[in-house]
């Protein structure tokens, strides 16, 4: 009997023997290193949120309840439109199932972050360490936008994978435009809406024309990115399909996909 099948009698099949030297095989493609950049905008987004950020603090502008000027926003406007053109690129090549799944390691990273701020604030200050307050200060609100950045984030994530794979299955390999809009324009919206609204007191927003204009303008914002950026979007959604090796015609619905 040769080595190697006694060794797949005792440790079973595939299973390295104890004086043998083995590692797991990294699956090709472009999957996982896109879900690393879609987390790790996640993360950094809810850290910048932290700041409330104005525009035209001079300037007095209202329509009716819409405050127009100044424009109220967060520290993380500038980035967190990545995390939903990633999203659309992923569900684009991958489907909906392989993108839930980078939006349920996106969550758990988020939570281990939140956990990981509530354990530092928690310890004892060394007597050398004068920055505990300025900590508290930057840090502290981290947990709630990081609830409000959970819940609007999986929400929003979702809706816009879902509304994206759907018209899909609708449109087949046309209209691409059409589904990054489309998907956009629902996911930002919930996403928005909901973060928001939990966030809104953490970074000092205090009336409903603040929170309207919060809202508002955030959710234009997010939408103008994904339509500005949708060139250089179509060319990375491009490239992936002609070089992912697994990207090839399903037969199951587009949800199950």
């Amino acid at each position: 009997m040769s080595d190697l099948k006694k060794n797949e009698e005792l440790d079973g099949p595939g299973r390295p023997a104890p004086d043998q030297v083995a590692f797991a095989q990294v699956a090709r493609g472009y999957y996982t290193p896109i879900v690393a950049l879609f987390t790790a905008t996640l993360i950094i987004s809810n850290i910048c949120a932290t700041k409330g950020v104005e525009f035209f603090g001079d300037q007095s502008v209202t329509l009716g309840p819409l405050q127009i000027l100044p424009i109220v926003t967060d520290g993380a406007f500038f980035l967190f439109p990545l995390a939903y053109i990633l999203g659309d690129v992923l569900s684009e090549v991958y489907g909906f199932r392989a993108t839930r799944r980078a939006i349920y390691y996106g969550f758990a990273a988020l939570l281990l972050t939140v956990l990981c701020f509530a354990v530092v604030l928690a310890l004892p200050p060394a007597g050398f360490y004068e920055n505990q307050a300025a900590l508290e200060s930057v840090v502290g609100p981290v947990p709630r936008l990081v609830i409000a950045g959970l819940a609007g984030y999986l929400v929003g994530q979702l809706l816009n994978s879902a509304t994206l794979v759907m018209i899909k299955e609708r449109t087949k390999e046309k209209h691409l435009w059409a589904r990054l809009i489309g998907s956009t324009v629902v996911g930002e919206f919930a996403d928005t809406l909901i973060f928001c609204s939990i966030a809104a007191g953490a970074i000092g927003i205090q009336t409903w024309q603040q929170f309207v204009n919060y809202v508002v303008i955030g959710f234009l914002w997010k939408t103008l990115v994904e339509i500005v950026v949708m060139p250089i979007t179509y060319r990375v959604i491009a490239l992936l399909k002609k070089h992912e090796p697994g990207y090839a015609p399903v037969r199951s619905g587009a949800l199950r996909s």
